[in-house]
């Protein structure tokens, strides 16, 4: 077997002369790789009849997005691939009247006010909404187009997107034929499902496959690779859903920089829809909450200022990777489950911690203000109060992250500990009573 790759769409015409080859229609070692950024890689394999009077080769019922620059055939040496075209006929009248000139047709024709009769002709010509017949009895006339009725579709018009190659054999070939394809319309994304319950959740995964790609894939054997490869920027499309509950596992393993995924069982996508398949379930995972606040750079800092806290879920890396994803986490509240956020994750590696943020703490407030600014043409020092609130019933540590510059001569002057991270963030972790307020000043001196 040699591998031949054809790489240019050629203006090739299909006539009713033309001797078409055999092949069959069922699909033998089908395969499918759907990648996460609206990629798909299509693997064929079909019987393939041909005699070495053959001059085209017709391969139906490929996907609609096909890339044909990207297709890669395995046939027979004695094969010769000499040009491609991609043809799809959507059927329409004018068409249909095209492919039937010189052919018998039947005509209806008025008999009288309410009473059609039936005749046999042969089409000549026509312009769209007039045709010219010839009769049996010899005699030519003009009907209307609508009137004529057809009884088949011409081997010539292909009504299903279908990949046509002008060929020569060397001798009648009994054999297999092989095809590789990319699609475009056919993405696939994570999404999770993260359930808590006081300090543990449960961690569900979901693989949402979407299919728009102008072909259905029956029973195939399904892959999937996330990761983000080099290509071309393309569009996302709208979803529907389907969902599949009951899974087995599926198989996981790296490759070549990104992750690859094996679905266990053969599925079915249909076009236009998405299925979704569960590939990831881990349960008791320990997690904390966490509670920040960003706020503004001393230099900057003018009179007070009140700030929000952000409220976090953090948990340890899992012993899997993680596809990039959206993210929703629901807790329970007297038997109810609420969501209390939505967030999304790019791709996280094994064993990496993940922290996520919630919200907005409707309890939790911050003022900072200016008591002094003493600022100077290169130097500056400015005295700064911090005051926090904890309006809940639960003591709470709060990260305080303050964006301040430091040089080797820098200094900062407080009672509390901090820590920079991040370059330059200056950080405070403020612990809160319940139902109570906690002061703190410090003072910031640097060049500008």
């Amino acid at each position: 077997m040699k591998k031949i790759t054809t790489l240019f769409l050629s203006s090739l015409a299909l006539s009713s002369s033309i001797l078409a080859s055999t092949l069959s229609s069922e699909i033998k070692n089908g395969s499918l790789v759907i990648y996460n950024s609206n990629l798909g890689l299509v693997h064929e394999e079909r019987d393939l009849s041909l005699h070495q009077s053959d001059t085209t080769l017709i391969y139906r019922d490929v996907a609609k997005s096909v890339q044909t620059d990207s297709i890669n055939v395995e046939i027979s040496p004695d094969v010769t691939l000499y040009s491609q075209q991609y043809r799809f006929d959507s059927l329409t009248q004018d068409k249909l009247l095209r492919a039937h000139i010189g052919k018998r047709v039947e005509v209806r024709l008025l008999r009288n006010k309410n009473e059609f009769k039936i005749i046999t002709a042969t089409l000549l010509a026509s312009n769209g909404a007039k045709s010219i017949v010839k009769t049996l009895d010899y005699k030519i006339i003009t009907v209307k187009s609508d009137n004529i009725i057809f009884d088949s579709i011409p081997k010539t018009l292909i009504t299903k997107p279908s990949l046509v190659w002008n060929i020569k054999s060397k001798r009648d070939v009994k054999t297999t034929m092989k095809i590789d394809y990319l699609i475009s319309q056919i993405h696939f994304n994570s999404n999770y499902i993260l359930n808590i319950d006081e300090n543990s959740a449960n961690l569900t995964g979901w693989m949402s496959i979407d299919n728009r790609s102008g072909k259905s894939f029956e029973k195939t054997k399904l892959s999937l690779l996330a990761g983000d490869i080099q290509q071309k920027p393309t569009q996302r499309v709208y979803k529907t859903m389907r969902a599949m509950n009951e899974t087995p596992a599926v198989a996981q393993k790296s490759f070549e920089g990104y992750h690859f995924y094996t679905i266990p069982f053969p599925v079915t996508l249909k076009n236009n829809e998405t299925t979704q398949i569960k590939f990831v379930n881990e349960n008791n995972i320990t997690i904390e909450r966490l509670y920040s606040a960003t706020l503004s750079n001393p230099l900057y800092l003018r009179g007070e200022k009140k700030s929000d806290v952000s409220q976090f879920i953090a948990f340890g890396g899992l012993s899997i990777p993680l596809p990039k994803g959206d993210i929703r986490i629901y807790s329970q509240l007297e038997g109810q489950t609420l969501l209390i956020g939505d967030n999304s994750i790019k791709h996280t590696p094994k064993d990496t911690n993940i922290t996520l943020r919630t919200g907005t703490n409707f309890d939790l407030k911050v003022m900072q203000k200016v008591l002094k600014n003493e600022s100077h043409d290169e130097w500056f020092s400015v005295d700064v109060e911090y005051m926090l609130s904890n309006h809940s019933d639960t003591n709470k540590t709060v990260e305080i992250l303050v964006p301040f510059n430091t040089h080797k001569d820098s200094k900062i002057k407080t009672d509390e500990k901090y820590r920079v991270t991040q370059g330059n963030l200056v950080t405070f972790s403020i612990q809160i009573d319940a139902n109570a307020r906690k002061k703190f000043n410090v003072n910031y001196e640097s060049r500008k």
